[in-house]
């Protein structure tokens, strides 16, 4: 029984191997010139130290939102074109409404200046 797992372990162990080598050789060959900006952190384009109980503009959260609505609406949307010729008129008409209340979604975040960065 033990045996059906050896090609995962063998698999692993080639992983973590060419994984350490190549992290290896980057640390041997590359170059290091520290800077304080170079090590920095980087924090979502705010200055990394702040006072951590800032407020946050509201349109980062904007720009996450329309970012999550339209790539949810990418991923119906490819399952719905594999099978559209399977699903019909119906399944035609009900992508459509859906397109159709995203579209007003888009249009209502469009005129209310969401999308204009400042």
């Amino acid at each position: 029984m033990l045996e059906n797992y050896l090609p995962i372990l063998i698999f692993l162990t080639v992983g973590v191997v060419i994984g350490g080598a190549a992290l290896g050789a980057g640390m041997l060959i590359g170059s290091r010139r520290p800077d304080a900006a170079k090590d920095a952190p980087y924090e979502c384009g705010f200055e990394a130290f702040e006072d951590a109980r800032m407020k946050f503009d509201v349109r980062y959260y904007l720009v996450a939102i329309l970012f999550i609505i339209f790539d949810l609406e990418i991923a119906f949307l490819f399952p719905w074109a594999v099978v559209l010729d399977e699903i019909g008129l119906a399944g035609f008409a009900a992508m459509g409404i859906f397109l159709l209340i995203l579209v007003v979604g888009f249009i209502y975040e469009w005129k209310k200046g969401a999308l204009e960065w400042e």
